[in-house]
């Protein structure tokens, strides 16, 4: 899980974004002294992802207000279904909605993609795994629902392990330097607990990398002959990592090519938000009256 102080950090800085100088509908209409309880509920399936930042959006707006749990990160929902319940002083409830919903709802979003996706590899043994290709300032927030949604990470950041991409060879190649070798030598000047994968954009490739000590080879756009022919020739000697070209209707064939990683840029950059909402239900102060338990309507404060 996300650590408490990154996501208090996110979150302090997406409510001041919000309310930079107060929220001045709430101040001006909402009596000071008003109390709330609000549900928040499913509009359509999915997987959730994003509770603690939820919390965190009320709590650090007013920590009065109490955040109640009624589903885990993680766990599969139908429309309809309450997922949380927020209770203390209305003000704080309104200023903090859009934040937590926000928050909430893209991560959410992408933990409910991200099982899509592994559940169409399910069976073979294909692990999915996200990319750099996250929303600015957002990127722990996006693994974490990668997580929850049964997917794994690929490296954090540019400082975690030694990746040469297609333009790191072509500048090595316009340089006249041998693959082989240039990869030897950034093997030698690594630490010795980093990791050194190699993006291939052809199979002719595969023998010089091998050659350089990748431990995780890229097959790029490969067709999925190629990425047999290429799983055959690596032979178990590095990690075989599949990308380019993935989406819900290919996944499964890349799947049973016998790759082992199949990286997925859209679980983060092509995640829709999910449709949750916030419907404040009753005044604190008088009896809660009888109603389904998945109701969604909205009741307005008197």
């Amino acid at each position: 899980m996300t650590r408490t102080r990154e996501i208090d950090r996110i979150v302090a800085e997406a409510l001041d974004e919000d309310a930079p100088w107060g929220d001045l509908t709430s101040e001006t209409l909402i009596p000071r002294t008003a109390t709330a309880t609000a549900e928040l509920v499913a509009r359509e399936p999915g997987v959730l992802s994003g509770v603690e930042v939820f919390a965190a959006a009320f709590r650090l707006t007013d920590p009065r207000i109490v955040v109640e749990r009624l589903a885990a990160d993680g766990d599969p929902f139908d429309a309809g279904a309450v997922l949380a319940r927020v209770q203390g002083p209305a003000r704080g409830i309104l200023t903090a909605e859009r934040v937590a919903l926000n928050l909430l709802q893209r991560m959410s979003g992408v933990a409910t993609l991200t099982a899509g996706y592994v559940a169409a590899v399910a069976g073979t043994r294909a692990r999915i795994v996200d990319t750099r290709k996250t929303t600015p300032g957002l990127r722990s927030l996006e693994r974490q629902a990668v997580r929850d949604g049964g997917g794994s990470n690929h490296r954090r950041s540019l400082s975690d392990a030694v990746m040469a991409k297609d333009n790191h060879l072509a500048v090595l190649t316009a340089d006249g330097r041998d693959l082989t070798e240039a990869l030897r030598v950034a093997r030698d000047r690594m630490p010795h607990t980093a990791h050194l994968e190699v993006e291939v954009d052809r199979l002719d490739q595969i023998d010089a990398v091998l050659a350089g000590g990748a431990d995780t080879i890229m097959l790029d756009n490969f067709s999925t002959d190629d990425l047999r022919e290429g799983v055959s020739r690596i032979a178990g000697r590095a990690v075989v990592e599949a990308s380019g070209g993935v989406s819900l209707d290919t996944v499964g064939e890349i799947a049973s090519t016998g790759v082992d990683v199949i990286s997925v840029g859209a679980l983060t950059h092509s995640a829709r938000a999910l449709d949750l909402g916030l419907d404040v239900v009753i005044d604190a102060g008088r009896p809660e009256p009888a109603r389904p338990a998945l109701q969604t309507t909205a009741e307005a404060i008197p």
